[in-house]
């Protein structure tokens, strides 16, 4: 059974294996950035903290800059202390809420627990028919109110009547900057532009109109919307509204629901809209390309500057004069770059964040800056597609925190940085993996191609039966390689001359003994002759059976020399192949009588016409029917030819002993024998199947030996072209 060897692992693959080694580098950068970005987000903290401290310096110890009434109570009340939303554009005054940014999220919902005023004779389980939804904004000099309420009979004041509080009404409350407390009134008597008056006793004064206050008021499906705007001029930090419900024309009013009493300077409650001083301040701070925020202690917005979207940190983007055009950009943005980003992660240009625009800001770095320390923290947006660091500094006005200054930035600028330094390390640790693969390969085929070469010489120089064919070329290379090929030369060189001394040793050692074997043989016949005692007659006759032997050794060793030398200058002729074979059964027949031979032969075979000498097909039949002889062990041997793909083949087969498994393919080297002592009767020198592999390559064919089971034996198969027929 021949070896199986293990999946060929050549050093090309071994090196390329070897080479992915260098795919680690990728890695260790990646962690290296990673590193770096840890430390970037570090020092941006530091940073947007020395941001925040420094804008909080500028506001210490200002009192003027805080609302004396609404910033500095101990607790403000949701509902009754108000907060007007910086509006970023204009409203329009058509009762609409449409063009109220998050009317619907900022809006807040006045019923039963702001009931102001109930009639007496309303049942107090009775369910309340009317509320109202209202939300305030800070837009230039104005102070912007929108109140959309749900009543299910609006009723109207009537055309001649003087009352203004016998149909449905809004009243509002103020006391301005100058401390004066004003009460206000509007009372329609239709949908559309509001009728609008100032008032101090509604049953004893004449009210005067207030054109200042302008509106509108819409009619709805659940009742109706009121939208106006007061100057900031009338409005100081106290405020306080209520909406009064009629249930019938000309009647009274049934029910009041309000943020506070607006009948007293004292019941109103405070608004706290941003401060256009700090504002001013905080603007002047929009060039750090952070989104700042300025609270009091009540976590109630101040004053806001720059866009948190916007606010992507110190790291600024690349100008776009200053862009690489180069071929090697262009193939990084159409191919690599896409396969970056496979793993890389791009920062949103957009998200949202659930502190954007908001009027009252939470987190425990806002409330630690409220107890006086500056803090930081990290935090995702809420749909979680951007960090934002937050800083925070306290505000200290007379040893007392009054508010925090809160500085924040996305990690959007570092992320962006990362990723082109990842992108330019990906690029150039690709370009030299490439190099260093490409530089590998060709290395490792180079020294494969010089490998296999020197294999290529050695096979080329020994043939399958171990003679040396030529030499084998020296390298001129003065590395390990050259060396093995001038090893290998000079070893190849002294086999050849070893195997040339071989080669001729039996000739020249037959010749050598012939004469003194002839000389002892010659002694001993005429010693033979001569009168000797009866015990000297034993030795003689055994001296005379060595002679002969030591003969028949040194016929057989110059046989084959002789058959080399004969094949060499023999012509070859046309002859029937079929009746040379079974003339040569026929012969062995007559010599082993003792032997059965079974000759078979294909039905497509009448007669061959074989090119070549008939003489020595006889001699290799001779020699591998001789050695099936010895073999038998049933006295039986068969034989059979056919012609098999234009090959004549013939087998002869013998059962018997089986040959050793590594001995079938060196049964016909020179010097090779597998007979055992038991049949070292006769002198064997492994000479006669050596015979018939010349002639049989002679005749350009193939000769081999093969087991065979089911009885055990050995079969012989000579194939033989049969392009050499005439």
């Amino acid at each position: 059974m021949a070896l199986s060897l293990p999946i060929r692992f050549g050093l090309r693959s071994k090196l390329l294996l070897l080479s992915t080694f260098l795919f680690s580098i990728p890695w260790f950068g990646y962690q290296y950035v990673w590193e770096m970005e840890k430390y970037l987000r570090y020092g941006q903290e530091q940073t947007l903290v020395g941001t925040a401290r420094a804008l909080a310096t500028t506001l210490h110890d200002r009192p003027n800059l805080f609302n004396s009434h609404a910033s500095f109570l101990p607790s403000v009340e949701q509902g009754r202390d108000l907060y007007g939303y910086q509006l970023k554009n204009p409203i329009r005054l058509d009762g609409q809420y449409r063009d109220w940014p998050n009317f619907t999220s900022r809006g807040h919902e006045y019923g039963q627990d702001h009931l102001l005023y109930q009639q007496k004779t309303s049942p107090s389980g009775e369910a309340l028919t009317m509320a109202f939804k209202t939300t305030l904004g800070k837009y230039d000099k104005y102070l912007y109110l929108f109140f959309n309420v749900t009543d299910d009979k609006v009723v109207y004041r009537d055309k001649n009547m003087i009352n203004l509080n016998r149909n449905d009404h809004l009243e509002l409350a103020f006391v301005d900057q100058a401390g004066k407390f004003s009460r206000y009134l509007v009372s329609n008597k239709k949908p559309g532009w509001l009728d609008t008056y100032r008032i101090t006793d509604l049953d004893n004064n004449i009210p005067v109109v207030t054109p200042q206050i302008q509106g509108q008021w819409l009619t709805t499906d659940q009742g109706y919307n009121i939208e106006l705007r007061v100057p900031l001029s009338m409005v100081g930090d106290k405020i306080a509204f209520a909406v009064h419900d009629v249930d019938k024309e000309q009647g009274k009013v049934t029910h009041t629901v309000g943020s506070a009493d607006p009948r007293f300077a004292k019941t109103l409650g405070t608004v706290l809209v941003p401060s256009p001083e700090i504002e001013r301040i905080v603007r002047s701070m929009r060039y750090t390309n952070s989104s700042i925020w300025v609270v009091d202690q009540h976590h109630r917005v101040l004053a806001t500057a720059g866009d948190i979207r916007q606010a992507a940190g110190v790291w600024h983007k690349k100008s776009a004069g200053s862009e690489d055009t180069s071929w090697w950009r262009g193939l990084e943005q159409k191919w690599l770059i896409p396969l970056y980003y496979m793993v890389l992660t791009r920062p949103p240009s957009d998200f949202i964040d659930q502190l954007y625009d908001a009027s009252n800001l939470t987190g425990k770095h806002i409330v630690g800056a409220l107890k006086g320390a500056a803090t930081s923290q990290w935090r995702l947006t809420q749909d979680q597609q951007a960090v934002i660091l937050s800083a925070a500094y306290p505000i200290f006005i007379n040893n007392q925190v009054q508010g925090a200054v809160i500085v924040e930035e996305t990690t959007n600028g570092i992320r962006t940085l990362r990723n082109r330094a990842l992108e330019k390390l990906f690029s150039s640790i690709l370009a030299i993996m490439l190099l260093g693969a490409v530089a590998f390969f060709l290395f490792a085929s180079r020294i494969s191609s010089r490998i296999r070469t020197l294999r290529n010489q050695a096979e080329q120089a020994i043939d399958e039966h171990g003679r040396i064919k030529q030499a084998l070329p020296p390298s001129n290379t003065n590395d390990e390689i050259g060396d093995l090929s001038r090893s290998f030369t000079t070893a190849v060189n002294r086999l050849s001359q070893y195997n040339h001394y071989l080669e001729n040793m039996s000739s020249r050692l037959s010749h050598e003994l012939r004469t003194p074997i002839a000389v002892v043989r010659t002694s001993l016949e005429n010693l033979s002759m001569q009168t000797m005692p009866e015990s000297a007659s034993a030795y003689i006759d055994r001296a005379q059976s060595g002679i002969t032997r030591l003969n028949l050794i040194l016929t057989n060793m110059s046989e084959a020399t002789r058959i080399e030398q004969m094949l060499h200058t023999t012509d070859k002729m046309d002859f029937d192949f079929i009746q040379v074979l079974k003339g040569c059964v026929q012969g062995y027949q007559q010599i082993y009588p003792n032997i059965s031979f079974d000759f078979t032969v294909s039905e497509s075979l009448k007669t061959v016409n074989f090119l070549g000498s008939p003489e020595h097909i006889a001699q290799l039949l001779d020699k591998v029917v001789a050695n099936a002889v010895e073999f038998t062990q049933d006295n039986q041997v068969k034989l059979a030819i056919s012609e098999e793909k234009s090959q004549l083949v013939l087998t002869i087969s013998n059962n018997g002993e089986l040959l050793p498994q590594q001995m079938q393919e060196r049964l016909f080297d020179s010097m090779v024998s597998v007979r055992s002592s038991k049949r070292q009767e006769q002198p064997h020198l492994g000479l006669g199947l050596y015979i018939a592999r010349l002639i049989c390559e002679f005749h350009q064919g193939k000769i081999s030996a093969s087991n065979h089971h089911e009885p055990d034996g050995v079969t012989v198969t000579i194939s033989l072209p049969l392009s050499t027929k005439g």
